[in-house]
């Protein structure tokens, strides 16, 4: 039985994993958020503005998000295991949005490359436009952000953004603006850029002294649709937002859920450690 455990790990089925070893079952997914938290990586990119990483911290993403203006009933968790009931049970529950963290590799860049090279590049925007707000990445090492923003920008979580906070402003400004138009927004927020600043600096990871610099891993959001209730696959390194299907009102760690996310882990072949981050009710 393939088995997805997150959190530090010393034995299973009799293998020891350590964060650098490689002496696991490719089907076991181990993530790493008892361990040092890590930082994040993008693609190759002629990005035009350069962030320090977010550590994928529970606590830290909690905090950026309580800055711009999401209602304190809203939380990062840690999401420990896909499979073991008592650990997905620590999870306050409706999971409004989540966010995976995983290690890239030259072959999963060059797939991506593959799967969008026929794709047509995301060219909607407004409510009367889309079924989902998207941002493209243009800022480098800032892929933690843009999961962020995508978690808080769609499904139910966005009515709890406080009226009138940074993201309410934010969001209604940058909803009607066209992909590039959007992405130079955020670009272009100094707001937002101190914000992130602030909490990034407060990780336990080594910051890169080059912001150029390229680190380890990179985030993708899982989110509902507000109009819809599709599911989708949100990376703002991709060519738009892919829609995964209707998912009605089930939540994002029901089993469609699970299955969904035990789907893109195992196509991700390229060995390290996953975390996954829940943006769910404080507790």
């Amino acid at each position: 039985m393939v088995r997805y455990t997150v959190g530090q790990i010393t034995s299973l089925s009799s293998l020891t994993r350590t964060h650098n070893s490689t002496n696991y079952p490719p089907t076991t997914y181990v993530a790493t958020s008892n361990q040092p938290h890590h930082l994040t990586l993008t693609m190759a990119y002629p990005y035009r503005k350069h962030f320090i990483p977010l550590e994928s911290n529970p606590s830290l993403f909690t905090e950026l998000v309580h800055k711009l203006g999401l209602s304190p009933a809203l939380e990062f968790h840690d999401v420990l295991s896909l499979d073991e009931a008592d650990l997905l049970a620590l999870v306050p529950r409706p999971a409004m949005a989540l966010i995976l963290v995983f290690p890239t590799s030259p072959d999963y860049e060059a797939e991506i490359a593959e799967k969008d090279k026929d794709a047509i590049e995301y060219a909607k925007s407004g409510d009367g436009d889309e079924d989902i707000v998207w941002f493209k990445q243009t800022i480098n090492n800032a892929c933690g952000l843009y999961g962020i923003l995508h978690a808080v920008s769609n499904g139910v979580a966005r009515d709890h953004i406080v009226p009138g906070s940074h993201l309410d402003r934010l969001l209604t400004s940058c909803t009607p603006l066209e992909p590039l138009d959007r992405a130079a927004a955020l670009e272009e927020d100094e707001e937002l850029e101190a914000a992130y600043k602030a909490v990034a600096l407060q990780g336990d990871s080594e910051v890169p002294e080059d912001p150029e610099e390229e680190v380890d891993f990179h985030y993708v959001c899982f989110a509902k649709s507000h109009k819809n209730g599709h599911l989708h696959e949100l990376d703002g390194d991709r060519k738009g937002p892919i829609d995964l299907g209707e998912f009605g009102d089930d939540d994002l760690l029901s089993e469609r859920g699970l299955d969904v996310l035990k789907g893109f882990i195992e196509g991700v072949d390229c060995g390290g450690g996953f975390s996954l981050l829940a943006l769910a009710p404080a507790e």
